[in-house]
This record gives structure tokens, C-alpha cells and sequence, in this order.
């Protein structure tokens, strides 16, 4: 895909390129944010340089306010994915600290790094527990136990 986006660039003379929706597969109506965010992150990843958002309602009916977050939400995730497969340092450091803030349940910390926070502090706040379901098949200790590369000990 890469290729495919280098000419356009080029025949742009270097302008940032968009893509307006990516859809990745036609098989998910009313899923339609996810399966744009698939085709974004791709999109992003082989030179794309702005993506445009989708929501789920986007081609069987009128987006309400929620289907418009949803699908923002969706594109800044696949912006995210394509700015770590072209290896910003920036993107790569996010979730390095994402994960270390996971590993230690430091739940301030993740509010402060969370792309959506108010979802995350919905979580939180409901009935549903703190992560404690893997125990010790918590895959940051596992991951641990095997690979000496990582940025943190478990």
C-alpha cells in the first residue's frame, strides 16, 4: 500500500495526503467505525497523513452525537496504530507508559495517559472490578518471566 500512496504524494508535490474513510471490509454494517479505523491505521501506516472518521450509522442511517464520538474515538486510535508502525518516538513512549501505569494499577496514571478518559473513569466507577481476573496469567508478569528486553520488571 505504501507504494500505492508514494505517487499520489508525489503528484501532490508533498501536500498531506487524505483519506476519507478507509473502510476496510463491507461485512460489518454498524461497524462501520471499526472497520475504518482497520483501514485508517493501514492507510496511516503506508504514508496517509491525515484520516478522516467514520461512524457505526455512516452507511445505513443518520449519526446521532454518540455514533460521532465513537467514530472520532475509532480514527484517533488508528492514527495512533499508524503513528507506532511508522515508529514516532512520541507514539511508541505513550504506550510504554500506558503499560507501565497498567502493570503497576496505577489508575491516576492512566487517566492521565488514557485517549479517552472519561471512558476509562466510567469503568472505574461501575460495578465492574480493578483488574485482578488474570492473576498469574497476567500478561505483563508473563511477558516478564520470557523477554529481558522490557522497559520495566514485573
Amino acid at each position: 500500500m505504501r507504494q500505492r500512496l508514494n505517487w499520489k504524494k508525489q503528484v501532490c508535490q508533498g501536500a498531506p495526503y487524505f483519506v476519507f474513510g478507509p473502510v476496510s471490509t463491507d461485512v460489518a454494517p454498524g461497524y462501520d467505525e471499526i472497520t475504518a479505523a482497520i483501514g485508517g491505521a493501514m492507510a496511516g501506516a503506508a504514508g496517509a497523513d491525515i484520516l478522516c472518521y467514520v461512524t457505526p450509522a455512516e452507511h445505513i442511517g443518520y449519526p446521532n452525537a454518540q455514533d460521532v464520538y465513537r467514530g472520532v474515538v475509532a480514527s484517533r486510535i488508528a492514527a495512533h496504530v499508524a503513528d507506532l508502525a511508522k515508529g514516532y518516538p512520541g507514539a511508541e513512549n505513550w504506550d510504554l507508559q500506558m503499560s507501565q501505569a497498567r502493570r503497576e494499577q496505577n489508575l491516576e496514571a492512566q487517566k492521565t495517559l488514557a485517549l479517552d478518559q472519561e471512558r476509562l473513569t466510567n469503568f472505574h466507577s461501575s460495578e465492574k472490578p480493578f483488574c485482578k481476573k488474570c492473576g498469574k496469567g497476567c500478561a505483563m508478569a508473563v511477558a516478564g518471566e520470557f523477554f529481558q528486553e522490557l522497559p520495566w520488571e514485573c
